[in-house]
């Protein structure tokens, strides 16, 4: 009994109060009619101690420390003391008293907080005698267990009871005993189920031997360490990692979905269809959508060989129901998880063939996830599972999604490119103007002489394309074959490369486009021609820093003539000719002197009958060492010494004369990646105009600069510059690390820029963007006023 114990109350059988005592009413503050006659357990703040349950089911007096509620709210622990008497109706009847409330020691020593700690730890702590039979566990594996600590005692560490284990610890007997004799710490990966949850667990254990004072072993210990959400990180990267490297390795929407088809059966999905909207695979961008929404089936895979749950075959077109999951999922492009289990959706079960494979192969759970990139709907991916027991979840959905919106931007690249691709063809019929570009990168001179036999006009060509930055492409190729086949393909493929040359591409990665191309050419050739083959070299000259870019695609290397007279070839390796497919192509960066002369040819030039190459491109490196008043001089020179008759092979020959911009038409300025530099950027370019003499155009190149500066800090980070070249017009440039503008984009009113690009857009006379090997370029070029600035002549 407590000492100086008041009585409080009495309690009947049922928990009803019989009588409140004055000690009661002090303590708690309830009067003795608010609380006669209602239950007591209102007047608890947590439940009974286990004592006091033992106490009252024994019908046996307890005493212990509980926690009450006091009418104003505030809680208060009061050590009780129950004593059992007979009631009047002959039932059990308790008499509650209870003593002044336990002040908390002021401060707990040492080994009350050691034993807390074990007791309150985290993580599940067991501990195991010299047999490895549990003495004691902690809170923590109490409350996994779902048990009293009694049931466990006796026990060998992971048993329920005897003879058997929790889901996974089975080896847990093994381990301890393998510490207790060796003394060492054992540690082990395992995965156990916890009572009342679906999903396994994945967990990291240790056991360690416990010693005494002289070293020997007597008794064993146990923590695990829930490392699920470890596990399923590592597992999701893992699966993105695969996905990243599999998936998008062609530029082919079909070859794109399937890849993500392949990854999703690996070790995820048992079944995985890929459903693109007919019009997106068009390349259509419509607003108002067909209804219903019309899909094709463009890949599937699966477990089981053949895709036996297939319904719709690849390449079918088909529809779903608007009321579906799948239609639901792609209006709302929210992914959405079903279990389905006996309660079979109704546009399932609706579809005999899908209800019939539902029923046939089991399958218990779908994840339907809508392709989306960009802020394009694409169609939809869905993930079935029927041979895997365990069904998808809300981490499953999640790791869905993560594949999925990879997936999604490579089917919109492939898409895009397709697009891209589609134009270039519908620009088949158009050729290049007769007269060369106005640029002040290179002087140009060229000549193309068709073969003297029948066969005529064949497929050589040369071209100069003007690039952003006053840099300019030089192209030269040669399509097998003569006569109109020929020409047509080779006006085909000055129109590809134009409109390639125009997204600004790297001189290797414009080779390979064009390659698809010239592959895809070949496969739709509707007459028995022969094979569609032909050979590119494509250069890229930047007059700023001096330096040529060039690949090239089985053509023969341009000769490089310097300042001094001295002519040398390009040694870089060649890549396959266009149309082999499979094989990379390189760029090769050469710096050229100013006023070198740069020669692109084909081979009808240094090649005949009678001569082999090696020996062409003697004669044709002497013949461009010689002097020579102008460039149109040398392009007669070179025919001359190299032709004896009538050539047998059509020949193109392109003659450029590289110049160089001197400093004082190109400045530079770099700056940090902050909002407050904007006016510096313009203050810098205000500056720069006044002492190139175009103040008449400051206001437009402040907006300009304001804009592309601004869009630089905003979404591409630091660090930034900022150029200004002064040539046939004023370029202004912006570049930063981001690289999230792939490509040249003409502004639109619905562009994600916003208003600010449109407004650039507006003011200049072209813009665009362009990658480079750290990131992005901006520019903007504007033309000078009409008083009259120093401009390059056309050549």
């Amino acid at each position: 009994m407590p000492s100086v114990a008041e009585t409080l109350a009495a309690v009947d059988s049922r928990g009803r109060v019989t009588a409140w005592g004055r000690a009661a009413v002090r303590l708690l503050g309830y009067e003795s009619a608010d609380m006669v006659g209602l239950s007591v357990h209102g007047l608890l703040a947590t439940e009974l101690p286990a004592a006091a349950k033992r106490g009252c089911a024994a019908r046996e007096a307890w005493s212990g420390v509980v926690s009450a509620r006091h009418r104003d709210g505030h809680r208060l622990e009061l050590a009780l003391h129950a004593q059992l008497l007979q009631g009047a109706d002959g039932g059990p009847l308790w008499i509650v008293a209870a003593s002044a409330p336990k002040q908390p020691d002021s401060e707990p020593d040492a080994d009350k907080l050691k034993k807390w700690a074990l007791a309150q730890f985290p993580m599940p702590v067991g501990v195991g005698d010299r047999h490895g039979r549990i003495v004691w566990l902690n809170d923590t594996s109490l409350a996994l267990s779902g048990k009293e600590e009694a049931e466990f005692l006796g026990l060998l560490l992971g048993e329920t009871e005897p003879g058997q284990y929790f889901p996974g610890a089975e080896e847990f007997p093994a381990l301890a005993e393998l510490a207790l004799r060796t003394g060492d710490v054992v540690s082990e990966e395992i995965i156990a189920r916890v009572p009342a949850e679906s999903r396994e667990r994945y967990w990291s254990t240790v056991f360690f031997p416990l010693k005494d004072p002289e070293g020997q072993v007597r008794g064993v210990g146990t923590a695990l360490y829930d490392t699920t959400e470890q596990h399923w990180a590592r597992r999701r990267l893992s699966l993105v990692n695969e996905a990243t490297i599999r998936i998008g390795s062609t530029l082919d929407v079909s070859r794109t979905a399937q890849e993500l088809a392949d990854v999703g059966t690996d070790r995820f999905a048992d079944f995985v269809t890929v459903d693109l909207l007919d019009s997106a695979l068009q390349g259509e961008e419509s607003e108002q959508e067909p209804t219903p929404l019309v899909f094709r089936r463009v890949a599937q895979q699966s477990v089981l060989e053949g895709c036996p749950e297939a319904v719709i075959q690849v390449e079918r077109t088909h529809s779903y129901p608007e009321d579906s999951d799948p239609s639901r999922a792609l209006a709302t492009g929210v992914p959405s998880l079903h279990h389905l289990g006996c309660a079979v959706p109704q546009w399932v079960a609706a579809h005999p063939g899908r209800a019939q494979s539902t029923g046939t192969f089991g399958i218990h759970s779908l994840l339907v996830v809508p392709l989306q990139a960009r802020g394009t709907t694409l169609g939809l991916a869905q993930f079935f599972r029927h041979r895997t027991p365990s069904p998808f979840d809300e981490e499953d959905l999640r790791l869905a999604q993560e594949i999925t919106a990879r997936a999604a931007v490579c089917v919109d690249n492939a898409r895009r490119y397709t697009r891209e691709r589609t134009t270039a063809i519908a620009l088949q019929q158009s050729l290049l103007p007769r007269h060369t570009p106005r640029q002040s990168a290179v002087e140009v001179a060229s000549r193309y002489i068709p073969a003297g036999s029948r066969a005529g006009v064949g497929g050589d060509w040369f071209d100069v394309i003007p690039l952003s930055g006053a840099r300019v492409a030089l192209v030269v190729g040669d399509v097998v074959g003569h006569g109109l086949h020929a020409s047509a393909a080779m006006g085909r493929l000055r129109t590809a490369v134009r409109t390639l040359a125009d997204v600004d591409l790297a001189p290797d990665e414009l080779l390979t486009r064009l390659d698809d191309v010239v592959i895809r050419l070949e496969r739709e050739a509707s007459s028995p021609v022969g094979e569609f083959s032909a050979t590119c070299l494509y250069a890229i000259y930047d007059p700023v820093s001096r330096t040529c870019s060039v690949a090239s695609a089985g053509h023969v290397l341009p000769a490089v003539v310097g300042p001094d007279g001295v002519a040398d070839f390009l040694d870089m390796p060649v890549g396959p000719p266009l149309g082999v497919g499979g094989f990379p192509f390189e760029t090769a960066d050469f710096e050229l002197r100013e006023g070198s002369l740069l020669a692109l040819f084909t081979d009808g030039l240094i090649e005949t009958s009678n001569r082999d190459i090696d020996s062409g491109l003697v004669l044709l490196g002497q013949a461009l060492s010689q002097p020579s008043p102008s460039l149109e001089e040398t392009c007669d020179l070179v025919l001359n010494t190299l032709l004896s008759r009538r050539p047998t092979d059509d020949i193109a020959l392109l003659l450029a004369r590289t110049h160089a911009l001197d400093a004082g038409q190109v400045v530079a300025w770099d700056l940090p990646a902050n909002p407050a530099v904007v006016t510096d950027a313009r203050k810098h370019a205000t500056s720069q105009l006044a002492a190139w003499g175009l103040e008449e155009i400051t206001f437009t190149t402040e907006l300009v600069v304001s804009e592309l500066v601004t869009n630089a800090i905003r979404y591409g980070g630091g660090p930034i510059q900022l150029r200004l070249i002064k040539d046939a017009t004023l370029i202004c440039e912006v570049s930063d690390p981001s690289s999230t503008a792939p490509h040249l984009r003409r502004a639109r009113i619905f562009d994600e820029g916003g208003r600010g690009l449109l407004l650039v857009a507006q003011l200049t006379d072209h813009w665009g963007t362009r990658q480079t090997p750290t990131g992005k370029i901006i520019w903007a070029e504007q033309a000078f006023p009409a008083t009259g600035h120093d401009s390059p002549t056309a050549l």
